[in-house]
């Protein structure tokens, strides 16, 4: 494994990062409960043609987790990144990361040259159960708790749906272990997120980017992502909503090839 650099956020806080590979700068944003680690293979397979930077968001992996967590200061870490990448560079995210990576985009402004976005999970309509009310303050008392495997199961069951018959399995793969001990990081997706599924309409004052965004959708994926992905490009300027034929919701992480070729054709385009 290649060795982690670092780069030192506004507030102080240390953010691991990995540089790889040569051309225009592209930072890959990870997903809730995984260090950078977690989207290594997509990594891998944009580098020929970027230089791609993958980082551990503050609280992960080898990144500082200073108290309280302020979902403003990972905004300040990619402003951070961006710099190290030269002053501008594109993003791109999967799920739950999606909120981060909007948010930053349009705090940052013209630093970001574009946005891809792979299945954002926002519910807007009844097209899924919204997020529980208390989803945040109970994955906080979960974890303060120090039931931490709980709070994994409360992510699966209540978030994605996963039959409560499944997680026995689940719970004898070496990620559940290393998901729990990141669990704390659910709350934090989970304030970022906020208003984004709760069965409402996105809101329409959240973000102001100018920038090119590609929302891409799985056609094997569940019906709600299109249905968020569409809302999103009736609330911003310059949005695409494009299908990765053949794939659902775990193509980020587990077909990187047809998501950096997706990618790889946004930004060349």
């Amino acid at each position: 494994m290649s060795e982690l650099s670092t780069v030192t956020s506004a507030d102080g806080t240390t953010i691991a990062y990995l540089q790889t590979g040569s051309g225009p700068a592209l930072i890959v944003v990870s997903n809730v409960a995984e260090d950078h680690t977690g989207v290594a293979g997509l990594v891998e397979a944009l580098a020929a043609d970027f230089t791609v930077i993958s980082y551990d968001r503050r609280g992960r992996g080898a990144s500082g987790d200073p108290q309280p967590y302020d979902p403003a200061r990972e905004i300040d870490d990619l402003a951070a990144l961006i710099e190290v990448a030269g002053g501008s560079a594109a993003l791109a995210s999967g799920s739950g990361g999606s909120g981060l990576t909007l948010d930053a985009a349009s705090a940052l402004g013209d630093k970001v040259t574009a946005v891809y976005l792979y299945e954002p999970p926002f519910i807007v309509d009844d097209s899924k159960a919204p997020a529980p009310a208390d989803y945040v303050e109970h994955q906080e008392a979960l974890v303060a708790a120090g039931r931490r495997s709980e709070a994994v199961e409360y992510f699966m069951t209540e978030m994605i749906g996963v039959p409560a018959e499944y997680l026995g399995m689940m719970k004898q793969d070496p990620s559940w272990e290393a998901m729990a001990a990141l669990a704390h990081t659910y709350a934090y997706d989970g304030r970022i997120l906020r208003g984004l599924q709760d069965g409402t309409p996105l809101p329409k004052d959240r973000w102001t980017i100018d920038a090119p965004v590609v929302v891409a959708v799985g056609s094997e994926g569940e019906a709600f992502i299109r249905v968020g992905a569409e809302a999103l490009a009736e609330i911003l300027p310059n949005v695409t909503v494009l299908t990765l034929d053949g794939h659902d919701h775990s193509a980020f992480w587990m077909a990187p090839e047809p998501v950096a070729e997706q990618i790889r054709g946004f930004l060349r385009g």
